[in-house]
């Protein structure tokens, strides 16, 4: 019975010992939807001091290839935040109010209870990857559409 348990045990800890990839519901609970390269979560890593988030990222990427035309721009965006809960996120918040306005191609959505996240869309407004944004400051999240975003996108 002993042996069994710590079978158990050793194949409920070995993927995240290993670092395996999560599966996509995973992922997805984490809120690393759709996130495709893992030089994202490298760039991630700049603006997000937090290991534990981007060990996460780095077991739901996949690797780039060496062709560096391969890195990802989208078309537009939405910011999807609960407004009863953007209070408790002054960054989000103050990104919203005063730089929002730098990229036409990302809009705002307010959904009841959501977290704060940034859904990427491709040129056909299909949504490709979406990021939580709990834990980014302003200043990322600037940074992070103007290298994730075409610039003069029209507004989708």
């Amino acid at each position: 019975m002993r042996l069994n348990f710590g079978l158990k045990l050793l194949f409920l800890v070995l993927p995240f010992v290993s670092g395996e990839q999560l599966s996509s519901k995973e992922c997805e609970d984490l809120g690393f939807t759709g996130l495709a390269l893992c030089s994202d979560c490298n760039t991630f890593a700049e603006y997000v001091k937090d290991d534990g988030l981007v060990s996460d990222c780095r077991k739901c990427c996949t690797e780039d290839s060496d062709d560096a035309s391969n890195k990802i721009i989208y078309a537009g965006g939405i910011i999807e935040v609960c407004p009863r809960k953007l209070p408790f996120y002054p960054e989000i918040a103050g990104f919203l109010e005063e730089e929002k306005d730098q990229f036409p191609s990302v809009k705002v959505q307010s959904v009841f209870n959501s977290p704060p996240k940034l859904i990427m869309l491709d040129d056909d407004g299909e949504q490709k990857e979406t990021i939580r944004l709990d834990n980014w400051k302003r200043e990322h999240i600037r940074t992070f559409l103007k290298e994730k975003v075409k610039s003069g996108s029209s507004a989708i």
